[in-house]
């Protein structure tokens, strides 16, 4: 589908190229140049300026159309994950959580009074 509605799209930059190029400018133009005179003589030159300005309005309106169309086929095939590679990249370098402040130690906290028993002691009993 992707494929497809890029090909339309190339199809009518080319048409839109070709339309502008045809239309009479201040110095002449390449709609002369198409069939002579006999197409100025058969539409009159005001309608062929007319249909030449809607073609262009009507191509430029469709690439536009197109494009924003295959731009939601390309988002909506990605799945859930829709961040660039930058918002990507900063989550999985995001840093550690800071470890807690360590515990203030208390100044009027009395000395432990008792003594580590002896090893013999402990042996005994």
């Amino acid at each position: 589908m992707y494929i497809a509605l890029i090909s339309v799209i190339l199809f009518l930059c080319v048409l839109l190229v070709l339309v502008v190029l045809s239309q009479n400018s201040k110095g002449g133009g390449l709609s002369s140049q198409f069939g002579g005179g006999g197409t100025s003589q058969l539409m009159g030159v005001k309608r062929t300026g007319d249909l030449l300005e809607k073609l262009t309005w009507g191509f430029a309106i469709g690439i536009i159309v197109l494009t924003l169309a295959s731009h939601t086929i390309v988002n909506s095939g990605a799945g859930a994950d829709n961040r660039t590679i930058n918002e990507q990249r900063a989550g999985q370098a995001a840093p550690a959580p800071a470890p807690a402040a360590p515990a203030i130690p208390q100044q009027n906290a009395a000395p432990a009074t008792t003594a580590p028993a002896a090893a013999g002691d402990s042996a005994n009993q």
